[in-house]
Order: structure tokens, then C-alpha cells, then sequence
């Protein structure tokens, strides 16, 4: 995990860009994205925000005079490009979808959570002031968060590719039968079983799924791979870590019902029988924008609600 400052605030009088991305329909998202796009267009801000939200938001925006409303860009793989920052109000699902434009452009984003746990953002509601001040001093620094390249094949004939920021999961598709799938790992078997799915998740989808599937959790700058079976029926089916230049493979049975490939609950591929799904490090990181330096153990207490009041350790 490679953590670098923003870099010096411009200082040229051109115009910065950046672009918002919102969880439409709640009255204190409306009044959050309304406050800080008045704030970063009074500093010099073009601000773009995607069509889809901007219209089922009635009124997002009303309340700021023209000449500081945001303009909307196509919500396409260049949505981020020439972007500054990324700034999502929302919980982690809309950080995800954030993900999906900011990676493509090498962008970073910076989330406040309005949602419930919100592990992925930054900062909560109450710390928008200094957010703000953040993205317009540039006084973030910068996270790389490993990524998982996946590509699902059968009988030579590639199904699709996609990636995933916390986790890839071959799950079943028929939810009154288990999924029989063998498990590989850098070109050798380890274990076939049945179960709901196989989770194969990043140390930033520790926090998440994998988690609620009896996966450890894993500190961001710890880079490995993470291999948790989800209700499997086997002897051996622990979850397992495993280097992060390792190849995986989990292939559905021929001899079973097909399957369905799940990257962060967005993207989806589905698997015939006989289908044989790759993973691998990915080839771009997700960059995270940080306020404060923070440790993880700090941020997983606060955000589960850890019992810690007998702690009596050193104060640093």
C-alpha cells in the first residue's frame, strides 16, 4: 500500500475539477451535496456530477446560484477522466460505484459517509468542514488499494472479465442446492466441495463480506489475497491467505448446476457448468483519499463499536 500527498495546491488561477458522486433520495444527502459544491465552486472548482442522479434528485442542487451548480457528464468510463478528486457522499455501496469511473481515470476519492458502517469512506457527516478544507488545501494524502483482476472462462471460450475492489464470488444460482467447486491455487489443486460460494477478496473487502463470512481481518497494508468458502461442506474449508502474486482458480463443476460470478455486488458474470473463473493481483489499485494519519486499529474500533474501556495500554 503506497501512501503519497496530494501535491501543492495550484496556484495559477485555472480551474480544478471534480467530480461528485451522491446517494440520490434522502433529505440530508440533498443538503450535504448542495454544501459542498457551493464550497468547492467558490474555490475554483468545475464540478460534474452524473446525469442519473442529478435528475432523480429534484431539487440536488436548486438552492446555489447558476454559475455555481454542477454540470453533468456521461456516467461512462471517462466520467472521472481529468478529474482532481472524487468526492462521494454515501455509504460504501456508493463508493463502489464511484470506484468503478475513479480507477479507470487513476483518480482518487474521498468519501463521507451518510450511510450506516461506512468502512470504505474517510469521514462521517460531522467532519465535512474539514473535509472541505482537505480537498481544497490539498492537504489528503493518498492511498493505493489493491485490486483482484478476474476472468471466467468455458471450454476456451472467455465469458467476460471484470475486477473487484473487496471481493470476487463464485456463489450458487439455485439457492436450494449447493455449488460444487474445485479450488486451485498458483496451478494445483487444493480441495472440491460443496457450498453457497467462494469468496476471494483484497484486505479492503476484509471489513466487508468476507468478513460476515468468517474471514480474519486483514490491515490495508498487508498485501495478500484472501480465500473464504461461504457454508461449505467439507472438512477442510477454512479461509485461507495467500500471496498476492498468486493465481487462483475456482471451477464450477460439470457435473452441477451452474453458478454465478459477483465482483462487489455489481458486476456479475454468469457460469455454465464446467466454468473455470480466474483471479489474480489487480493490474490498477483504487486510490483512497486520507485525511489523517490513522491507524487501522483505531478506524476498526470505531467503525464495529469494539469493547476496549479495560484497555490500560501506553497513550502515544
Amino acid at each position: 500500500m503506497e501512501v503519497r500527498p496530494a501535491g501543492p495546491r495550484s496556484g495559477d488561477g485555472r480551474s480544478r475539477d471534480a467530480l461528485i458522486v451522491v446517494h440520490t433520495g434522502r433529505e440530508a444527502t440533498r443538503r450535504v451535496a448542495s454544501q459542498a459544491a457551493r464550497r468547492l465552486a467558490e474555490a475554483g472548482f468545475a464540478l460534474r456530477v452524473l446525469p442519473d442522479e442529478y435528475s432523480t434528485d429534484e431539487g440536488l442542487f436548486d438552492d446555489l446560484p447558476e454559475h455555481l451548480r454542477p454540470t453533468t457528464v456521461a456516467a461512462d468510463s471517462d466520467a472521472a477522466s481529468g478529474m482532481e478528486l472524487v468526492m462521494v457522499l454515501g455509504g460504501d455501496g456508493t463508493l463502489l460505484r464511484a470506484a468503478e469511473l475513479a480507477r479507470h481515470a487513476r483518480v482518487p476519492m474521498l468519501g463521507v459517509n451518510l450511510g450506516r458502517v461506512g468502512f470504505l469512506a474517510e469521514a462521517d457527516i460531522d467532519d465535512l468542514d474539514e473535509v472541505l478544507d482537505a480537498v481544497v488545501n490539498r492537504t489528503y494524502r493518498v492511498e493505493e488499494r489493491m485490486t483482484v483482476d478476474v476472468v471466467a472462462h468455458q471450454n476456451g471460450t472467455e465469458l467476460g472479465r471484470t475486477w473487484a475492489l473487496n471481493e470476487a464470488i463464485v456463489e450458487k444460482m439455485n439457492w436450494a442446492r449447493l455449488l460444487d467447486v474445485v479450488l486451485e491455487v498458483d496451478g494445483r489443486p487444493v480441495s472440491e466441495f460443496a457450498c453457497d460460494g467462494v469468496l476471494c477478496a483484497t484486505p479492503t473487502g476484509s471489513t466487508a463480506y468476507a468478513f460476515s463470512a468468517g474471514g480474519p481481518v486483514v490491515w490495508p497494508e498487508v498485501q495478500a489475497m484472501l480465500l473464504v468458502p461461504s457454508n461449505a461442506h467439507a472438512l477442510f474449508a477454512r479461509p485461507l491467505v495467500i500471496s498476492p502474486e498468486s493465481r487462483v482458480a475456482l471451477e464450477v463443476s460439470n457435473r452441477g448446476d451452474a453458478g454465478v460470478l459477483v465482483c462487489d455486488g455489481r458486476r456479475t458474470i454468469e457460469l455454465p457448468p464446467g466454468s473455470r473463473v480466474e483471479v489474480v493481483r489487480g493490474s490498477n489499485p483504487v486510490l483512497l483519499a486520507r485525511l489523517r494519519v490513522q491507524p487501522f486499529t483505531d478506524r476498526l474500533v470505531r467503525k464495529f463499536g469494539l469493547p476496549v474501556q479495560g484497555w490500560r495500554g501506553r497513550r502515544h
